[in-house]
């Protein structure tokens, strides 16, 4: 009888704006205590890519088969790291070529579309109908995995947004593929989906979907979790229409 290959290893990278989020969200984990998954934070990165890729270079040498970027805000069930772990191998034997994954994504756009996932996003539980795992066009920030030796980065140009579809559509130019996994986590963001929102925040949505529109032009149409793109400034139009300006 053969024995079941081994399940893939993992190691953990958030990046740092507040202190107190991170401890009282994703530190509290229990699979990130003393003895359990290794993880390091990085403060004050200018981008998303600035914590995950030294990140990922350091997985290379240390020995991680992925790497899973997390938000300070989001929590772990105990028990998540086995159930990811095991979702991996899953989904990695039925696409070999899976080189990113995440706990909700989106495959298709327009009326054709599909959600994928099951997560609790600000108290509201999220748990689309499509089976899982799913093969998707993008995912969300919140969680997004990178098989260690796939070749892939983080671009820079996509600052703290959309980082997470820009790794899907990056994978799938060099031949590979995405997928939603079914790891239940908790994500306890303070960002408002509309209404009024900090300046700042929307200017650096903005100014970030304009890289992700220029860089993707050739693309689009393309359906995040939370936008729907099918020219450059649709991102902006959208913000606009749905946020206040915060004095």
């Amino acid at each position: 009888m053969s024995r079941p290959l081994p399940l893939p290893s993992i190691a953990v990278v958030t990046s740092v704006s507040r202190l107190d989020v991170l401890q009282q969200r994703l530190a509290q984990s229990a699979c990130l205590q003393r003895g359990g998954l290794p993880w390091s934070a990085y403060f004050n990165s200018t981008s998303a890519a600035a914590a995950f890729n030294p990140a990922l270079q350091a997985q290379a040498v240390q020995g991680a088969d992925w790497l899973v970027w997390v938000h300070q805000d989001v929590h772990f069930p105990p028990g998540w790291e086995n159930l990811f772990r095991q979702a991996l191998s899953d989904a990695c034997a039925q696409w070999p070529t899976l080189a990113v994954a995440g706990v909700y994504g989106v495959r298709g756009v327009g009326a054709q579309s599909v959600r994928a996932g099951h997560v609790l996003d600000r108290g509201l539980l999220l748990q689309e109908s499509a089976a899982l795992p799913c093969l998707v066009d993008s995912l969300d920030e919140l969680l997004v995995a990178v098989r260690v030796n796939s070749g892939l980065r983080m671009d820079p140009a996509m600052g703290f947004d959309f980082y997470a579809t820009d790794l899907v559509l990056q994978a799938q130019e060099a031949g590979l593929c995405a997928a939603a996994l079914d790891a239940f986590c908790e994500h306890w963001s303070d960002t408002p989906p509309h209404g009024v929102m900090p300046a700042g925040l929307i200017e650096r949505i903005k100014k970030n979907a304009q890289a992700f529109e220029h860089k993707w032009a050739h693309r689009l149409p393309v359906k995040t979790p939370c936008f729907e793109i099918h020219q450059a400034g649709d991102v902006a139009a959208f913000v606009d229409s749905i946020t206040t300006a915060a004095p």
